[in-house]
């Protein structure tokens, strides 16, 4: 095995794999990141056996100019190897293969000789049966992510919970997460309404999938048995292992009373808060109060062994009873952020009830929902 590339546009390609590549593995191998060279380019995959990126350079991609002298395949060190090239001096570097697993890599006047481990021995990628074929605008499924993952649960003991429910049918795609202490929903309509699919993708798997879209226009979703393939363009595969289990019934803590309602820019609430959240940090008790009236309403946050912080906030508009209630800042922040500058609506019930977060155009197709803090 010998070629000749681009150090930059290897390191781009390296970079995304390295993402599905973990040392926590107990196999070895996995630690690793297979190269395969032929005629048609040079493919680099990653696997923590949960996630699984492969990445083909193209012989004829100019950026990379990719020069292949023999072909061949190898498993080399991920951390290691990535060091090694993101230090290497050179605009290019020669990788160099022709005997047993030692492996030589070159760029001007530095040169590393690394051993690898057999490609024969690296996982098979997952052989599937696509059941569902799905294509989407790359920023719509960029903004989905970000505006539910944010909700998925961090405790593994209740493993369903880590993965954002996606329900695919009748032309329209509503994804959901909650820990059970908050909720994100999120619907889009697309084209193809004889798609029907119902799966749970683990936040961690779209987290770092989010992490790719930046230089995407598309993305095609194929649905399997136990696996979803995000192909991103032509060059970039994205596999995923699927969460077993019934996600549980996310309309039913979705509340259709409001009592009480504050229409408020997103991002200017999203300042104050941020601002009380420096006080409510540094106490023992991480929670700030929210006091509605019909004359004004305010943010505080209280500690006793730090002190206390007030500010008026003003709202476009603020409707129905009354209502004192206090809440986690750092679930409030998160879902603000979901929003960008937009407006919103937020829907109280009473003070012990869930309350939701709404754009004021979008009212039906997005929410987050947040559980208040008993303080007493």
């Amino acid at each position: 095995m010998e070629f000749t590339i681009n150090r930059a546009a290897f390191i781009k390609a390296m970079n995304n794999v390295n993402r599905a590549i973990s040392s926590r593995t107990s196999m070895t191998i996995l630690q690793g990141i297979k190269l395969v060279l032929d005629e048609t380019g040079l493919v680099l995959t990653g696997s923590n056996t949960d996630i699984s990126i492969e990445i083909l350079i193209p012989v004829n991609d100019d950026e990379a100019n990719l020069q292949i002298v023999e072909s061949g395949a190898i498993v080399l060190p991920a951390n290691f190897f990535s060091n090694i090239v993101k230090r290497l001096p050179g605009e290019t570097f020669k990788l160099t293969n022709t005997s047993g697993l030692q492996t030589k890599i070159q760029s001007e006047n530095a040169e590393f000789d690394i051993n690898g481990q057999d490609a024969s021995a690296y996982p098979h990628l997952p052989e599937i049966e696509v059941r569902n074929n799905l294509t989407l605008a790359a920023d719509t499924l960029n903004e989905i992510i970000g505006q539910t993952v944010i909700a998925v649960s961090k405790q593994l003991s209740q493993p369903i919970l880590t993965g954002v429910h996606f329900i695919l049918a009748s032309g329209n795609l509503t994804a959901v997460a909650t820990d059970r202490h908050r909720l994100a929903q999120r619907s889009v309509g697309f084209d193809d309404s004889d798609v029907n699919a119902d799966i749970i993708v683990p936040g961690a798997s779209l987290s770092q999938l989010q992490a790719m879209l930046d230089d995407v226009e598309k993305v095609d979703v194929r649905v399997a048995e136990n696996q979803v393939i995000f192909q991103l363009g032509e060059n970039t595969t994205f596999y995923s292992r699927l969460l077993e289990g019934n996600y549980p019934d996310a309309s039913r803590l979705i509340p259709t009373e409001k009592r009480t309602t504050l229409t408020i820019n997103a991002h200017d609430l999203l300042q104050t808060i941020e601002r009380a959240a420096l006080l409510s940090h540094e106490g023992r008790s991480n929670v700030i109060q929210f006091a509605i009236t019909s004359e004004k309403s305010l943010i505080s946050s209280n500690s006793p062994e730090i002190g206390r912080v007030e500010e008026q906030i003003f709202a476009a508009e603020t409707a129905g009873d009354d209502l004192t209630i206090s809440f986690n800042p750092d679930y409030m922040r998160e879902a603000l952020r979901s929003f960008g500058d937009e407006q919103i609506q937020i829907g109280f019930k009473t003070a012990l009830d869930p309350f939701t977060l709404v754009p004021t155009n979008n009212e039906t197709n997005f929410i987050q929902l947040i559980t208040p803090v008993r303080t007493y």
